[in-house]
């Protein structure tokens, strides 16, 4: 079964599905925000991510990559500490780094956004390659679906989902890309 036939009906996935998944994003916290999701679900179910959601905004305070950028080892430890996240040292870690890496990103590209827009369209084997160039914990699966869910691959919905029509008229990147192709 889609996530189009699973999610409608349920209290977390029902409104993701509708309002989120698959729909272009504007900011660097909420690009930041999914990458930050993404990786955390490795290994998890998005159900879980779902429900510790507010966990993940406040521990990294809104998704600031400026403040995370600046995390030490006191705000390591806090968030190894912080049962509303996932508690994994390697995904905690990766949060910290990318953050550090998206800064460089910003100073040359403006913003994550700017960074993923000057990149695109890439096939998903390129774009795993060239995250995989400046992040970590970012294999095949999580950028995949970083990139699904951020509009720069199709996929997020089904032709028949009600959602896909709405998200075609936001021409996320993805649809510009098919529509170039003819």
């Amino acid at each position: 079964m889609s996530y189009c036939q699973i999610a409608p009906d349920h209290p977390l996935h029902g409104p993701y599905h509708a309002e989120e998944y698959g729909f272009p994003l504007s900011t660097d916290a909420e690009f930041f925000e999914r990458l930050i999701l993404e990786i955390n679900q490795a290994g998890l179910s998005w159900l879980t991510i779902l429900k510790k959601r507010d966990g993940f905004r406040t521990a990294y305070e809104g998704f600031d990559i400026d403040r995370v950028a600046a995390y030490g080892e006191a705000d390591r430890a806090r968030l190894l500490g912080d049962a509303s996240i996932i508690r994994n040292r390697l995904k905690v870690d990766a949060a910290i780094h990318n953050a550090r890496q998206l800064l460089p990103i910003r100073e040359e590209y403006g913003s994550f956004g700017g960074w993923l827009d000057a990149h695109h369209p890439r096939s998903k084997a390129e774009w795993v390659k060239l995250f995989r160039s400046r992040f970590k914990f970012v294999g095949g699966e999580i950028v995949g679906e970083f990139l699904m869910s951020t509009g720069y691959l199709p996929g997020a919905h089904t032709p028949e989902c009600p959602v896909y029509e709405r998200i075609l008229a936001l021409r996320p990147p993805w649809v510009e890309v098919r529509d170039e192709a003819g």
